[in-house]
C-alpha cells in the first residue's frame, strides 16, 4: 500500500481546473488532472447535497462514531485531489462567484446537457470570449450536435447505444454491460488527453479552445477491432463470451478446480500449447496449424481443447504453459487481484486520511502512471461536501 505523505510537485503544478462535473466521466478526467498536480476546484450544488454519487452506497466511509457519511465508495473512486466548493448557480451571487473562479482557471470541465451552462452565463461561448486562453471541456451523453444532443446520458445508455453491450456476454445469453462504468471512465480518459493536448497548444500559442466530447462518441471509438471488423467485412459482430473474434485459442477455460485464461498469440505458441496437452498432432493439422485456420475451425478445435484442459488443475496448467512461454493466468476476484504480491509491488492501493475521522484512513485505487521525474501525487483526500468553500472563496475575495 502506497503512503500518501510524500507529495512532490506534479507535472501540472500551477494549473487550475474549475470542475462543474459530477457522477463519473467528468470526475475521472479531473481526478486524473489532480493526480498529475493540478489544483481542482469541484463546484457542488448545495440544493442537492453535491455530487449525486455521494449518496450512491453503501458502502460509505464512516465518521468518528461509525456512521455513514457523504463519502460513498463510489464518490471516493473519482474525487481525490479536489477541493469542494458549495455554490448555487441558480442565484446571482453564485453565478458571479463562479465567473470569478473561471477567470482564475486554466481549464473548465462540465457535463451538463448541451445548453445547460448557458442558463448560468457559464457556457463555452461566453467564458472563452471573455478569457481567450481558457480550455473549456464539455462532456455530455451524445455531444453538442446531432439529433440526440438533448437526451440525457448515463454509462448504461452509452454502452447500449454504442454497441459494446451487443458484444458482451455469453453467445446464447442476453446483451450484457461491462461490470464497471467503462464508458464513463474511458470518456473521462479521452477528456483528460484532450485537455492536455489543448493545454500544450495554449502554452505554445496563447489560444484556448472548446472540447466537445460525448459518452457515446467515446464508446464507439473504443470498439477497436470489433468496430473495424464490421467496417472491413460488413458482418455484424456477435457475442463470444470471453473468446476473441480474431485469435484462437484466446479465452477463459474451466480447469478441474477453477478457471484460467489462455492467450495463444501466434502459431509457435500454439505448437507449444498443444505439446503441453499432449495434442502435438493438432499443430501440424492444416485445419489448425495457422491462426487463420483456427479461427475458421474454432468449434472443432474447442471440442478437443476444452475437455483436455478440464482434466488438469489450475496450478498445473499455469506451471506447464508458463514453462513453455505461452501466456496464461488465473481468473482472480477483486480481493485476490488487489491483495496480490504484484499489486503490492506496484502500489495499486493508496492510503489517504479519512476527512470524516482523522483516526481512520481510506484505501483507494492508485493512479497507474509511473513518472521518473514528476510522479503522481496524493495531496487531498476526496472532500466532504463544501469543506473548502470558505478557503477557496476567501482566497478569491483577496485577489
Amino acid at each position: 500500500m502506497t503512503d500518501a505523505s510524500d507529495t512532490p510537485r506534479g507535472a501540472l503544478d500551477g494549473v487550475v481546473v474549475l470542475d462543474f462535473s459530477r457522477i463519473l466521466a467528468g470526475p475521472t478526467c479531473t481526478q486524473m488532472l489532480g493526480d498529475l498536480g493540478a489544483t481542482v476546484w469541484k463546484i457542488e450544488n448545495p440544493r442537492t447535497g453535491g455530487d449525486d454519487t455521494r449518496g450512491w452506497g453503501p458502502p460509505f466511509a464512516p465518521d468518528v462514531d461509525g456512521n455513514d457519511t457523504d463519502l460513498s465508495a463510489y464518490f471516493l473512486a473519482a474525487n481525490r485531489n479536489k477541493r469542494s466548493v458549495a455554490l448555487d448557480l441558480t442565484t446571482d451571487e453564485g453565478r458571479t462567484t463562479a465567473a470569478g473562479l473561471a477567470a482564475r482557471a486554466d481549464i473548465v470541465v462540465e457535463n451538463f446537457r448541451p445548453g445547460g451552462m448557458a442558463r448560468f452565463g457559464l457556457d463555452a461561448e461566453t467564458l472563452c470570449a471573455r478569457h481567450p486562453g481558457l480550455i473549456y471541456c464539455s462532456i455530455s451523453g451524445f455531444g453538442q450536435t446531432g439529433p440526440n444532443r438533448d437526451k440525457p446520458g448515463y454509462d448504461l445508455l452509452a454502452q447500449a447505444y454504442g454497441g459494446i453491450m451487443s458484444l458482451t456476454g455469453a453467445p446464447d445469453g442476453p446483451p450484457m454491460k461491462v461490470g464497471v462504468g467503462i464508458a464513463d471512465v474511458m470518456c473521462g480518459m479521452y477528456a483528460a488527453v484532450g485537455v492536455l493536448a489543448a493545454l500544450h497548444h495554449r502554452n505554445a500559442t496563447g489560444e484556448g479552445q472548446h472540447i466537445d466530447l460525448s459518452l457515446v462518441d467515446a464508446q464507439m471509438a473504443w470498439l477497436i477491432n470489433e468496430g473495424t471488423n464490421y467496417l472491413a467485412s460488413g458482418r455484424v459482430p456477435e457475442r463470444r463470451g470471453n473468446a476473441h473474434p480474431n485469435i484462437v485459442p484466446y479465452d477463459a477455460f474451466a480447469a478441474r478446480d477453477g478457471h484460467v485464461v489462455i492467450a495463444v498469440g501466434n502459431d509457435a505458441q500454439f505448437a507449444r500449447f498443444c505439446d503441453f496437452l499432449g495434442l502435438g498432432g493438432l499443430a501440424d493439422d492444416p485445419d489448425f496449424a495457422t491462426n487463420k485456420a483456427r479461427v475458421r475451425n474454432r468449434e472443432a478445435l474447442m471440442a478437443v481443447v476444452v475437455p483436455a484442459l478440464a482434466e488438469r488443475s489450475v496450478n498445473d496448467i499455469i506451471a506447464g504453459l508458463e514453462a513453455r512461454a505461452v501466456t496464461v493466468g488465473p481468473v482472480q476476484d477483486v480481493a485476490q487481484a488487489l491483495g496480490s504480491d504484484q499489486a503490492d509491488a506496484r502500489g495499486a492501493v493508496v492510503s489517504m486520511p479519512n476527512p470524516a475521522d482523522s483516526a481512520r484512513t481510506l484505501s483507494l485505487l492508485s493512479n497507474p502512471l509511473k513518472f521518473s521525474a514528476t510522479p503522481v501525487t496524493y495531496r487531498h483526500s476526496p472532500p466532504r461536501f463544501g469543506q473548502d468553500t470558505a478557503e477557496i472563496l476567501g482566497d478569491a475575495e483577496g485577489d
